[in-house]
């Protein structure tokens, strides 16, 4: 395991993330662990959908435009 040192946080910052270790039921460093390791994670998940999202971006032909789905359940309506 790696160790963190972070200087020079605004009391307001270290305040605020005390109050919020306590409302969780943890020390200061074990939200510290948890926000950080959550942020890492979503930052993760998001790289994959971004990933995946372009996968079925180019599984769309060019010539090929993407319909308007407001339009598209707006005609369905009318039927």
């Amino acid at each position: 395991m790696a160790t963190v040192t972070i200087r020079n946080l605004d009391e307001k910052v270290v305040k605020t993330l005390k109050a919020q270790a306590k409302a969780n039921k943890r020390s200061l460093e074990a939200e510290l662990r948890h926000l950080l390791s959550e942020t890492a994670e979503q930052r993760i998940k998001r790289q994959a959908f971004m990933k995946e999202a372009a996968r079925i971006r180019r599984m769309t032909p060019k010539d090929r435009p993407q319909s308007d789905s407001v339009e598209l359940l707006r005609e369905d309506r009318r039927r």
